[in-house]
């Protein structure tokens, strides 16, 4: 189903002194950790929820977190991966990085500078580190950085164009309106499908209708028991998600971003089993509710509601291997799922 399923890389910064500017920039572009100087950890808190790296911190220096300067292939040495380790370098260079990653499964957090530093830091050997430390006092490298981290954890999702084969009236079910706490763009929705490795591309809410004002948050995704796609080539179901669960929003194009759930309303409703079929003869499907403001999404990205579908219509769907689900993590199992 995705190209590839990144996971999502750590993002630290010094803030040394500490300086409240530049703390909130770094909360705001994300990351995930501060290294601040001795006792400056309760300051910090009092701008926001953030763990803080010192001898005195919320990760302790040589008990949580190791820092190793490399100088030579003797330091490289010291790195072994079994806790996070700062990887500081005489000079800015990306070959002693290429040793460790070549030797090191992980755990490999490198200083950086500069966004430019911090971009072939996570590209290394097409792999990169597993996170950055970045030192600067600019706010708007802070934040290109954060960017910078924010784009390497988004899996890429391989859409294709399957038609409508049949709609079929179902009984009254209980159906997941999922509501957002991101504005979704014209285009994006969730990937849902009555089967883990078939999905269909389920529109957003953004546009107005003569019965009903647009949503720009939300999605009705489908049957409570259906498939939705997380990050991490993970799934759930639609009735487990709840406030602050992750989900993986997607556009036509299959780039993703992660998005968090605001509320997930399951209400009793009328609804359609939609079918289609790729060119290969691969089958996906999904009920959904049997309304206007349901859209699926076709292969220009434009929104399409189910109540005007009809047989050889085309809409978007990913297609992933046939293995099963265990607790929606994916494992190699004879399944067929109908």
């Amino acid at each position: 189903m995705e190209e590839r399923a990144d996971v999502k890389k750590r993002f630290w910064v010094v803030i040394d002194p500490v300086d409240s500017e530049l703390v909130t920039a770094a909360i705001e572009a994300g990351a995930d950790a501060l290294v601040v100087p001795n006792g400056t950890s309760e300051s910090v808190h009092r701008l926001g929820r953030i763990s803080t790296i010192a001898d005195d911190g919320d990760l302790v220096w040589g008990r949580d977190v190791l820092r190793v300067r490399i100088e030579s292939r003797e330091d490289e040495a010291k790195v072994n991966g079994h806790l996070p380790t700062v990887i500081e370098n005489s000079d800015w260079t990306i070959i002693p990085l290429e040793n460790l990653i070549s030797r090191v499964t992980g755990n490999l957090i490198q200083t950086v500078h500069s966004a430019e530093e911090a971009k072939i830091a996570l590209q290394v050997m097409e792999r990169g580190a597993d996170g950055i430390l970045l030192q600067s006092r600019d706010p708007a490298e802070i934040r290109r950085c954060g960017t910078l981290i924010a784009h390497s954890a988004m899996d890429r999702v391989v859409l294709e164009a399957v038609r409508i084969v049949s709609l079929k009236p179902v009984a009254m079910s209980d159906r997941c309106c999922i509501d957002t706490t991101s504005i979704l763009p014209p285009g994006e929705g969730l990937l849902v499908g009555n089967a883990a490795s078939a999905m269909f591309l389920v529109h957003n809410e953004n546009i107005d209708s003569p019965y009903a004002a647009a949503r720009p948050f939300r999605v009705n995704a489908g049957a409570v028991h259906a498939y939705v796609c997380l990050p991490g080539n993970r799934t759930r179901y639609l009735s487990e998600l709840t406030t602050g669960d992750e989900l993986l929003a997607c556009n036509p194009e299959g780039e993703t971003r992660i998005v968090a759930v605001g509320r997930n309303k399951i209400e009793r409703r009328p609804m359609l089993l939609v079918t289609a079929e790729s060119e290969s003869g691969r089958q996906v499907s999904l009920v959904l509710q049997n309304a206007e403001t349901v859209r699926l999404t076709t292969p220009e990205g434009k929104p399409t509601p189910v109540t005007v579908l009809k047989a050889g219509d085309a809409v978007l769907a990913c297609f992933g291997n046939s293995s099963g689900r265990h607790f929606g993590q994916e494992i190699e199992e004879t399944i067929h799922e109908y």
